[in-house]
């Protein structure tokens, strides 16, 4: 299904592929996200929906002395958010504050409140705790995962713990389960795997290679969702995990990103290198429906999951959001950077 070309647009001045809800704003549908520019001096932009809905403004522009290949935004505190960035040279990971009075400031300048600065490897992310207030954060480089413990106001991270993943896992990314402060998922070539923060020790893991992103369902426990290269897109019960129990095709080329809907626990939105983002339905997920057995016999099965495809991008697409303030609004992020802000409900109001 061809999705309308609908999409309230924002363009950065440098190329990008990394965005992130706002979730501490409860007040506006925010956005932050970060530019990948070799030569110039990179920007973070705090982007927000104008009330009647029609227009994306920029709320806020700060200087960012790196290429941003990660951001995160504090799930608990609006002017806090994380980078993974890039100097040429080498990466590292800060964690930043946008200035109280910015909005009245002629440049106003981010505050680097503290630099993860334990990684030797190439680090991939920075994970907060997506459910509550949490002075944890979780830092993955090729090798190593680990445990911080951070104080804001002291502007201090302390290294709590860390664990190598093995000499022959390269990691690349993961996801924090938000119905367990104590579980992580690290995605790495060959499998994606489980760990407990409280012993540092693996778990689980689901044997497959070429996974790009993941993340859990934040209505349904057990229940992550994986986007790999060439596949499409893969729903697993963690209870299970030897095989998925729904596979969705994905996109023509590879996808690359995947994020479940905060509220609706069927909704996923994927993003792919073929320029487009895709919204989907998932099967019906509980405990009886939910098997690769009953989705065989299901006339589920053969009902088109592909809700809407948004093509109107010129570049691939790296970086999708779902806003947690209104859950039927997503932003996008092309690698051109042009940000898009959709909504789902005509859709939804069908169903």
């Amino acid at each position: 299904m061809q999705g309308t070309s609908s999409g309230i647009g924002y363009g950065l001045k440098y190329q990008a592929r990394c965005i992130s809800d706002v979730k501490a704003d409860t007040d506006h549908t925010s956005f932050l996200t970060g530019t990948l520019s070799l030569k110039e001096e990179n920007e973070v932009h705090l982007i927000r929906l104008s009330s009647g809905g029609n227009e994306l403004i920029c709320e806020g522009l700060f200087s960012h002395p790196n290429e941003i290949w990660d951001l995160a935004s504090c799930p608990f505190d609006q002017r806090i958010f994380s980078t993974v960035y890039s100097t040429g040279e080498a990466y590292g990971a800060a964690i930043w504050q946008i200035p109280e009075l910015y909005g009245e400031l002629n440049s106003p300048q981010l505050e680097r409140i503290t630099s993860l600065d334990a990684h030797v490897g190439k680090i991939k992310c920075v994970l907060w705790w997506p459910s509550g207030r949490n002075d944890k954060l979780i830092s993955i480089d090729e090798e190593t995962l680990f445990l911080w413990s951070l104080d804001c106001s002291k502007k201090v991270a302390q290294v709590q713990s860390q664990e190598s993943a093995g000499m022959l896992h390269n990691l690349s990314g993961g996801a924090w389960d938000p119905h367990d402060m104590n579980a992580v998922a690290a995605i790495s070539e060959s499998a994606t795997q489980f760990w407990d923060l409280r012993t540092m020790k693996k778990t689980n893991s689901i044997e497959r290679a070429h996974i790009r992103n993941i993340d859990y369902n934040p209505k349904k426990k057990h229940i992550l969702v994986t986007a790999e290269d060439e596949s499409g897109i893969h729903i697993w019960d963690l209870r299970k995990p030897k095989v998925p129990i729904q596979e969705l095709p994905g996109h023509a080329h590879w996808t690359w990103a995947v994020k479940c809907n905060p509220e609706q626990d069927r909704l996923i939105l994927s993003a792919g290198t073929d320029s487009t983002v895709n919204l989907w339905l998932a099967s019906p997920s509980t405990s009886d429906e939910f098997t690769a057995e009953s989705l065989l016999d299901s006339p589920t099965r053969r009902i088109d999951p592909l809700l809407s495809s948004y093509s109107d991008y010129e570049d691939s697409v790296y970086g999708i959001a779902w806003s947690s303030r209104e859950p039927w609004i997503f932003a996008s992020l092309s690698y051109d950077g042009r940000v898009v802000v959709e909504t789902v409900k005509p859709l939804l109001s069908k169903k």
